[in-house]
């Protein structure tokens, strides 16, 4: 396996492109993003667990009934969550675009991102899928990325090649994401495009078993969105003999998809909004898995520990406080602590108590821009990675007139 340029276009077939339509006030950011497979695909999807969830989550769901799709569509600068007629615009957009590629509306997976509560005028969209679709093109990924783009600051595009069955197949993806990110299901808008042969039955499972050791274990600031949604295309254009059962072409499915995934989630919660530094908390030494997750994710969204990370404080107290209110069964007289960077490694903390150590080197590994915090449980095997990101002055301000 190895790392490849051309995110959602990596893989053969798939083309796309992104535009400003007129959704958002500034004509410098693209609002209107397209994905395209050249044939029918295998489709799968994961979707927020917010009981309040957006129009096009709705449409989208009753589309992949069928386990196919052919194109991705999707906004920004407005959720359509909320509105009463949310679900007559999402099935527009589907329809304008369908019938502008000459496919069926129920191909289409739509999606949107931005403001809740606000009405969504389908016309800006209508107008500007002419020149989205004309735009299409191998080398269209960055432009798509940039279109499904909110508060975040870069693109967060990868892709990998891998092999299976003899057969070179490659897999890519695009995200959004900075702020209400705490998904419990999968995370803010993820699109994932591939060549591999694979049923949807299989595609589905890969997804759903992916998503708990990767969007799952990420936190930005606790909130839940309305519009989370990761989709996946498999068109088979790579030529393997599709994949319908467990066995080694599985396997090495699952593992290129990971790949993928993790680095996702790695560039949205280094993202977060006002963010200036990445956390990933490893725990080791659990005794089972649930365990292990359980206190990553705690210690993860603890805020003051995240702006302990801001402050570059090696203030470890907060780390055992996250532990301890996480709910999980811990011998915190068994937790060690420690934190690293680029800058080295220092151990903060053993058998839940403090040990001396110099707070200038401490410091100078937590000025870094990615930070590990290493907590080892010494009570099993079991092991599980979080990601988040530092609580920053900037997001408040973000979040303080976001809608206005």
């Amino acid at each position: 396996m190895k790392m490849i340029s051309g995110g959602v276009c990596a893989a053969t077939g798939f083309t796309a492109n992104g535009i400003h339509c007129g959704i958002r006030k500034n004509r410098t950011k693209k609002d209107l993003a397209l994905i395209v497979s050249e044939v029918p695909a295998s489709a799968a999807a994961v979707y927020t667990t917010n009981l309040v969830k957006g129009a096009p989550l709705t449409v989208t769901k009753q589309h992949l009934e069928n386990g196919k799709a052919q194109a991705v569509i999707c906004n920004s600068g407005n959720a359509n969550t909320c509105n009463a007629d949310g679900i007559e615009v999402a099935e527009a957009m589907s329809a304008a675009i369908a019938a502008q590629l000459g496919l069926s509306a129920e191909d289409i997976v739509v999606a949107s991102t931005g403001v809740i509560g606000q009405p969504l005028n389908i016309q800006p969209i209508v107008e500007g899928i002419p020149a989205l679709a004309a735009g299409l093109s191998a080398e269209g990924s960055s432009a798509a990325a940039e279109g499904i783009m909110t508060t975040d600051t870069v693109e967060k595009s990868v892709a990998v090649e891998f092999t299976v069955g003899g057969k070179t197949c490659r897999i890519g993806g695009i995200a959004k994401g900075s702020g209400m990110i705490h998904p419990n299901m999968a995370t803010m808008l993820v699109f994932i495009t591939t060549d591999c042969a694979i049923s949807p039955a299989m595609l589905q499972k890969a997804l759903s078993g992916d998503i708990a050791d990767t969007f799952n274990m990420v936190s930005v600031d606790g909130d839940t969105s309305t519009n989370d949604m990761v989709a996946v295309l498999a068109n088979g254009m790579a030529g393997n003999d599709e994949i319908t059962a467990e066995g080694e072409d599985f396997t090495a499915f699952m593992q290129a998809l990971n790949t993928v995934t993790v680095e996702l989630c790695r560039m949205i919660a280094g993202d977060g909004e006002g963010a200036t530094k990445l956390l990933e908390c490893r725990v080791t030494g659990a005794a089972d898995v649930a365990t292990a997750k359980t206190v990553a994710k705690s210690v993860i969204c603890s805020s003051l520990l995240k702006a302990a990370m801001f402050g570059a404080d090696a203030n470890w107290g907060r780390v055992l406080c996250a532990i301890g209110y996480s709910g999980a069964a811990v011998d915190v007289n068994k937790v060690d602590v420690a934190f690293r960077s680029a800058k080295g490694e220092i151990v903060v903390c053993k058998d839940g108590a403090g040990v001396d150590f110099s707070e200038e080197k401490a410091k100078e590994i937590l000025l870094e821009r990615n930070i590990d915090i290493l907590v080892e449980l010494n009570s099993g095997s079991a092991a599980a990675t979080a990601w988040g990101c530092d609580l920053t002055y900037d997001y408040v301000k973000i979040n303080g007139d976001y809608r206005t």
